[in-house]
């Protein structure tokens, strides 16, 4: 891999892109307190400016889940490293996550909360790479698609490098 980035989604789109998903949010959860569970690390940066744009009182809480090791290719196999501490049960919840490649970590993050019975469960997703899918997964909220390609930036790492970029980019 090359190790410079290339700009897929400029700062200016990602600001649109979150703004646009707030206002869905926001008719949604109109008059609710939701729960909003951030998948650690990826979706912090991301969380952080939804909740700002989403003029609601939220509540917010983290899981932070494992798939990937220090490569690119995920390693197919999800656990939980750190769990929520906000119980769940007849509340509405809904889970952000930076990208969805696989599917594999939200579709078991997914399972594993529907198993704690929250009143309503709805997935907000910044990048989607639908070509990598494999096993279904509904989106309620998406900002963007993005190609089969390398993401980096705006929270979304490689090997704990990147994060730190404005923009979405992509490395070959």
């Amino acid at each position: 891999m090359s190790s410079q980035p290339k700009v897929l989604i400029t700062q200016d789109e990602i600001k649109k892109a979150v703004a646009r998903l707030a206002a869905e949010i926001r008719r949604h959860y109109q008059g609710k307190q939701p729960l909003l569970i951030g998948i650690l690390k990826g979706s912090f940066v991301f969380m952080a400016d939804l909740v700002r744009e989403l003029e609601l009182p939220v509540e917010v809480d983290f899981v932070k889940l494992s798939s990937y090791g220090a490569g690119t290719e995920t390693s197919g196999k999800v656990k939980v490293v750190q769990g929520l501490k906000t119980p769940i049960k007849g509340r509405d919840v809904l889970v952000v996550e930076d990208i969805v490649d696989t599917g594999l970590t939200v579709s078991f993050l997914m399972d594993y909360l529907r198993k704690k019975k929250p009143a309503s469960l709805k997935l907000c997703v910044m990048t989607d790479k639908p070509s990598r899918h494999e096993v279904p997964v509904t989106i309620d909220y998406l900002g963007c698609t993005v190609p089969n390609k390398f993401i980096v930036g705006y929270g979304i790492d490689w090997n704990e490098k990147f994060r730190y970029l404005r923009d979405i980019c992509f490395i070959d």
